[in-house]
């Protein structure tokens, strides 16, 4: 574990595993942690590079808003204290929207990218319906707890146990973000958009969505792959945004296979 001083935040950032690395960025009000489920798995074959994203976990919280952009430049810079040159990057709903941005910045500095359960913003994106967008505009005036579970219909399968959800809502618990934190990222969301850039990406891209997914839907997943030059789409049935809670078996499988086609 470690942490680095960017842009007026301290971020912290830990690694697990050995092999090529893979930079994973985590999503909207999300610790590190949450990748709980996949990065032991990852881990197994892989150098995993994991951070908290400014506001969250044990990064600091400076005033917000907070742009992707800059979000984008605090996970290259915990590249650059880990010493890696360049990495798989792996972004989850937010953090896939970091990974995006980081990619156009950095294309050097990127073998392959995965895009999980995210959006590219602009004038074609699909909209959640407004009960969900509804969801997340209220969660800032909630309790932390109050605002973990109004979430769960919208990121969650129906047909997901609730001893799973529970296990995941463990995990975050201790490091439930403040509202400040939740709000100055969901700004950075709302201000930001790639769609008329993502041509420029040429690093092999998996982009993967649950068919099921409420928060993000997978619309957003298929004009992603339809803009990245060569990108492969995953769509997960009986998943929604949380595949790797609703799907863990078969959203790492198809993670597994991509990662393992870039080192053959």
């Amino acid at each position: 574990m470690a942490f680095i001083q960017n842009q007026s935040a301290k971020i912290y950032w830990d690694e697990q595993g050995a092999g090529d690395p893979i930079l994973l960025i985590m999503g909207l009000g999300y610790p590190s942690c949450m990748w709980y489920r996949a990065r032991p798995k990852l881990s197994a074959g892989y150098r995993t590079i994991a951070l908290d994203n400014r506001g969250v976990g044990q990064s600091e919280m400076p005033p917000g808003p907070y742009p992707i952009a800059l979000m984008a430049s605090d996970a290259l810079a915990v590249l650059d204290a880990a010493g890696i040159e360049n990495a798989h990057v792996y972004g989850i709903s937010m953090g896939g929207m970091i990974a995006q941005e980081f990619t156009l910045q950095n294309p050097k500095r990127v073998r392959s990218l995965i895009l999980g359960c995210t959006a590219c913003g602009g004038p074609l994106a699909v909209r959640a319906k407004p009960e969900a967008n509804q969801m997340l505009m209220s969660r800032v005036k909630m309790t932390a707890e109050q605002a973990a579970e109004a979430a769960i219909p919208f990121v969650y399968h129906p047909g997901t146990p609730r001893e799973k959800i529970d296990e995941d809502l463990n995990i975050r618990r201790p490091w439930f973000p403040r509202s400040e934190a939740y709000s100055a990222q969901l700004q950075g969301i709302l201000a930001w958009e790639a769609y008329s850039r993502l041509d420029q990406i040429t690093a092999p891209t998996l982009v993967i969505h649950g068919e099921n997914d409420l928060l993000v839907p997978p619309g957003n997943g298929e004009l992603i792959a339809k803009r990245i030059p060569g990108a492969k789409l995953v769509l997960i049935p009986n998943a929604g945004h949380i595949y790797t809670t609703d799907k863990p078996e078969a959203s790492h499988q198809a993670i597994s296979d991509f990662l393992a086609a870039q080192t053959s």
